[in-house]
């Protein structure tokens, strides 16, 4: 592949996917996520000297003063962003009048066959398969987190000449998204510019494989005991990337518990054969499905010291490992645009 020199670029905005936002099921083998996806986000933003893709509901380059709301919605393993930008208009159109004010954004990690397959400038951002999920640093062109995306996207919502009204945002993900967006939640350091903005910051969580705990504690004891490297990040806090290696763990927890956090854990998301079911034992060992990880979660943070009292956990019925549906259910809308009609909500 022809190399290109590093480019200087701009700043960015986010949007977090769900990791299938139309289909009940998923081709999920292996050989699929090496596959060089079909689509490249068209908009561009800069985290440094790199450059990353993403879709935008909107030109951001000139001010939009009618936006009052963000919302960030992540892909997952698949990198299919344009599968969950479309599910992404999907839900700002079945928001009606609130959709009208919100700005959807929908960011995409690539990997070095996506750069390679579409002929990519040398400076473009991409990681491991799955390396992206919690943190990591790109293998190319620089150790850059996945994490300083998503601060850099913030801090272009933050920009109040660009969004001057702007009022919520909303890093929405669901599956392999979810998982970004709960360890995002954990480590991040792009939401303190907006909150001193006046702007508030929310994170909806819906239905991932996996959660990052702050003890050595879990659901399946048995399983975690025969598992070597259990608490490992993106599990645990052992042996956690750079991006957030440097606070410890009950400093990470604090700011964890203080951020507002939506869990919707869909009923029907209750098989333990899942082909997009992370089986490692290590997820295992948070129990058997993504429904019952989710509840033993959230039971486990409701017990430890600090509580969770900004957390809420909403059961989406009737609903599996769905990403469009989780997102455009009542639930799913009450948490992204705070329209009324979630049972669960109070």
């Amino acid at each position: 592949m022809h190399k290109r020199g590093w480019l200087v670029a701009l700043t960015l905005l986010v949007v977090t996917a769900a990791h299938a936002p139309a289909a009940s099921a998923v081709d999920t083998g292996a050989e699929r996520y090496r596959k060089p996806v079909k689509q490249i986000g068209s908009a561009r933003v800069a985290v440094g000297a790199a450059t990353f893709p993403l879709y935008v509901s909107a030109d951001w380059s000139k001010p939009l003063p009618d936006i009052t709301r963000a919302v960030l919605v992540l892909h997952g393993v698949l990198r299919n962003a344009d599968d969950y930008f479309r599910s992404a208009l999907d839900a700002q159109a079945a928001a009606g009048e609130a959709g009208k004010t919100t700005l959807m954004i929908a960011p995409q990690f690539l990997t070095q066959a996506d750069v390679d397959a579409f002929n990519l400038p040398e400076n473009m951002l991409r990681w491991t398969i799955t390396g992206w999920e919690g943190g990591n640093p790109a293998i190319a062109p620089g150790p850059v987190s996945s994490f300083e995306t998503l601060d850099a996207i913030l801090a272009k919502l933050g920009d109040r000449t660009l969004f001057p009204n702007l009022k919520q945002v909303v890093v929405f993900g669901h599956s392999g998204g979810g998982q970004v967006v709960q360890r995002y939640a954990i480590a991040a350091n792009g939401d303190q510019m907006l909150t001193g903005e006046g702007i508030g910051v929310r994170y909806v969580i819906a239905n991932p494989s996996s959660y990052a705990y702050f003890s050595k504690d879990r659901p399946e004891p048995a399983i975690a005991a025969s598992c070597h490297g259990y608490n490992r990040w993106k599990f645990g806090m052992d042996d956690r990337p750079p991006y957030l290696a440097a606070p410890t763990p009950a400093a990470l927890e604090q700011a964890y518990v203080a951020r507002r956090v939506i869990y919707l854990l869909g009923t029907l998301d209750t098989n333990p054969n899942h082909p997009a079911l992370d089986k490692s034992c290590m997820a295992e060992a948070e129990g058997p499905y993504r429904y019952a990880r989710g509840h033993a979660y959230v039971a486990v943070m409701k017990a430890r010291d600090n509580g969770t009292p900004n957390h809420s956990e909403w059961d989406v019925p009737g609903v599996g490992h769905e990403g469009g549906k989780m997102l455009t259910s009542p639930c799913g809308l009450t948490a992204v645009f705070d329209i009324p009609g979630c049972a669960a909500a109070h």
